[in-house]
């Protein structure tokens, strides 16, 4: 028969479908009638391909399908960080059903304490409380037993073993109290002869225990608010275009690699791709964080989940499903929430050996008031020890380091910083040496027009658009330069004739019937042009950096043009915030040693090695590393890659490039290397958070497990109710995560 993954003795895969039978006998049956399996009314266990569970306590933990952690118990999520809303409806309906028994069996309880007294011969007030208590702990209650008990069967206890042992200790003995009062003997019973019932605190600690799961629930749903956020991006749907020309829409699954796609104004691209007709603006401040639409034509790469303005445009599928940069930032922030910080390991060898030391306190509680308490000895034997297992649960423990993560990670991704490993949260607060390379993380890593000269009679639009005619058709990324320049002055470009490149010199082309050269100094020089009357100019403009063009027309020297790789606005406020904060500033990059001093004395980094190769950037990682510097390296480029991985925190560009990307922890989305500061705070801020967690766990146990097992009842004669150890377990949870929670709005 078909039966629920836990208990699967054989699967099998059946169109896009896994199911699970009790044996491969019933497996086989399936396999040569399915239909008859799937059309009757036995509900199948089955689960979506790829449908992954895992505990957030223990990623170690990962299964196909919904269930409990084997370890601690907690409901498994999907790993996907899709929202799951099956565990918090049955837990919130089990509270409501539980709390509305459990009134009015407090209320009995207190009548009872106040001598109403209604006990008869037929059952009375106890078989009363019995009929309202046993459905608050066998339904309300039952997940707690099978999360307490099967762990506890495989030697793995847990805080729902404590928790249900305590609630079946106090119910069953109710129970026994109830059905058979004659087999206590009279030390056992209370003054009006009867033996004490525990079911108002049976169901009050189940219904405590319930609404401390709903808590905790809705505070985990919102730590993956943030996930969730991101996964919505993407649309849900495509519009092909279609060999013959007709447009089909699709789900987004089934784009493939090389499909032509249209985008209508206003929709969300669907996936990454080039755009090969049309043009339009788009919204990428998802991904930039600029407000400004950025303007796309034929040849522009767009990527899936940015927002469409009003143009219209077609583009051709690059990357699909979790290839496309969205799907891999969803990956990273998911992984990161599951993964743990070294620091996790303090509660890890806590909670190991935490719950026997509990069950051995609770029966060492049990036997002293058995031996040494007042009468009646086995009510405050019972009461005790219950009390004992309730208020020890380690639930806060176990959650204080990954509600902490969880929140972390996802406050930092929504301010475009993606960290992949939670263990960079704790390195991060020890760097003192941050490493950053020049081209791409300084500086904006393309070139950019900066100076243009005219020296004839042209203007300055007129010289625009005939240098961008001639660079429309080259591939260097100068004329490109020259190119975006010349749209950003909305000058449109026309087509040059006769176009020809010449290597390491420049470009030619005839405009308007007028014959164009634009290139250096040599090329003029091989035309016949002579530059002499500007090479002082030339000398000036040039400067460090910076690489200067000539443009001829006719013959004529025209205008002389200045490119260069701008300095990123955001980097000299970054460079200056981290020498604020005592951080070395390192620059490494395979740039020659005059633009890269010129760009470091602009910024005011003192430290600067150049000419580097890949190789030499990370023997100089090593090399601080050896002084005893804690590094963090941040780049963009694939000869960073090496570094990177070599960096106590390699830190990479999120416009860089993708091996850049696989070899660092950290990822700033927008490139800006402020975010090196926000991931400092953030890293900061999160172990703090930590260790007051742990603080808030440890100090909870030590003072209210004595308190629990009695330690205050001889000096002022107070004992601890099991109800009100229930309540304090749940309040030390929900503390726990709300001060999680804190971090969702830490500043950065």
């Amino acid at each position: 028969m078909l039966v629920d993954p836990t208990r699967a003795a054989a699967r099998l895969e059946y169109r896009g479908t896994t199911y699970y039978f009790c044996c491969t006998h019933c497996r086989e049956k399936f396999r040569s009638a399915p239909e008859r399996y799937l059309t009757g009314t036995a509900a199948p266990a089955r689960v979506a391909p790829g449908a992954i569970y895992t505990c957030p306590m223990h990623p170690q933990v990962r299964r196909q399908g919904p269930g409990d952690c084997p370890l601690c118990g907690m409901a498994l999520e999907p790993e996907s960080g899709a929202a799951d809303e099956a565990e918090l409806v049955s837990m919130r309906r089990r509270f409501w059903v539980s709390t509305a028994l459990t009134l009015p069996l407090a209320a009995l309880a207190m009548a009872e304490m106040f001598g109403a007294g209604w006990h008869v011969a037929a059952g009375g007030l106890a078989w009363l409380q019995l009929a309202l208590a046993t459905p608050v702990v066998l339904w309300g209650g039952w997940p707690f037993f099978v999360r307490g008990w099967r762990p506890a069967a495989l030697r793995h206890p847990n805080m729902f073993t404590l928790i249900a042992t305590g609630v079946a200790a106090a119910w069953l003995s109710s129970v026994a109290a109830t059905v058979a009062p004659g087999w206590f003997p009279a030390a056992f019973r209370m003054h009006d002869g009867r033996p004490p019932v525990y079911f108002e605190a049976a169901a009050g600690i189940v219904t405590l225990v319930l609404l401390g799961q709903v808590l905790e629930l809705r505070a985990r749903r919102r730590t993956g608010e943030a996930l969730r956020a991101l996964m919505a991006l993407a649309p849900n749907t495509a519009l092909r275009v279609e060999p013959d020309g007709s447009e089909r829409e699709i789900p987004l699954a089934e784009v493939r690699v090389g499909d032509r796609l249209r985008v209508r104004p206003g929709e969300k691209v669907p996936v990454d791709g080039v755009v090969l007709e049309g043009s339009s603006s788009v919204d990428e401040s998802m991904i930039t964080g600029e407000p400004w639409p950025v303007e796309k034509g034929a040849g522009a790469r767009v990527i899936a989940g940015t927002l469409n303005g009003t143009g219209s445009f077609l583009m051709r599928a690059e990357r699909v499903g979790a290839d496309t940069l969205l799907a891999r930032i969803v990956a990273t922030v998911s992984q990161a929430q599951r993964s743990r910080p070294p620091v996790q390991r303090i509660a890890d060898r806590v909670a190991a050996w935490f719950v026997p030391a509990v069950a051995a306190v609770a029966l060492l509680t049990f036997l002293i008031w058995m031996r040494y308490g007042p009468e009646p000895r086995l009510a405050h034997a019972l009461v005790n020890a219950v009390a004992v297992l309730i208020i020890a649960c380690p639930c806060a423990l176990g959650l204080a380091t990954p509600m902490a993560v969880m929140v972390a990670t996802g406050r930092g991704a929504r301010e475009g910083v993606l960290v992949r490993d939670a263990a960079v949260l704790e390195t991060i607060e020890r760097i003192d040496t941050v490493v950053v390379d020049k081209t791409g993380t300084l500086t904006e890593g393309k070139p950019r027009l900066v100076a243009l000269e005219p020296t004839g009679q042209l203007s300055r639009r007129e010289i625009l658009r005939i240098a961008a005619s001639v660079e429309r058709a080259s591939e260097h990324p100068l004329g490109a330069a020259l190119l975006a320049a010349a749209r950003a002055e909305g000058v449109e470009p026309d087509r040059a004739a006769m176009f020809a490149s010449k290597t390491g010199r420049g470009v030619l082309g005839m405009v308007d019937g007028r014959h164009v050269l634009i290139g250096n100094r040599r090329l003029m020089e091989e035309s016949g042009i002579s530059v002499g009357r500007w090479e002082d100019r030339e000398r000036e403009l040039a400067g460090p950096g910076r690489t200067v063009m000539y443009l001829a027309v006719d013959g004529q020297i025209e205008a002389l043009l200045a490119l260069a790789d701008p300095i990123k606005p955001s980097s000299r406020d970054a460079v200056r915030e981290l020498a604020r904060a005592g951080i070395r500033i390192v620059m490494l990059t395979g740039d020659n040693a005059a633009t890269a001093q010129a760009v470091a004395r602009e910024l005011g980094i003192e430290e600067v090695k150049a000419e580097l190769m890949p190789e030499d950037k990370l023997q100089e990682v090593r090399r601080l590393q050896a002084e005893g510097r804690r590094v963090a390296m941040a780049g963009d480029g694939i000869n960073d890659a090496p570094a990177l991985a070599q960096a106590d925190v390699g830190i990479a560009m999120g416009s860089g490039a993708d091996v850049a990307m696989e070899a660092a922890p950290v990822t700033l989305i927008k490139g800006d290397l402020r975010g090196i500061l926000r991931v400092l705070r953030l890293g900061r801020a999160t172990m703090r958070i930590i260790r007051q967690n742990l603080l808030l766990a440890f100090a909870y146990n030590l003072l209210a497990v004595p308190a629990a097992a009695g330690a205050l009842y001889p000096f002022f004669g107070l004992l601890l109710s099991p109800v009100i150890a229930a309540a304090a377990m749940t309040f030390s949870s929900v503390s726990v995560i709300l001060n999680a929670l804190k971090l969702s709005r830490v500043e950065l």
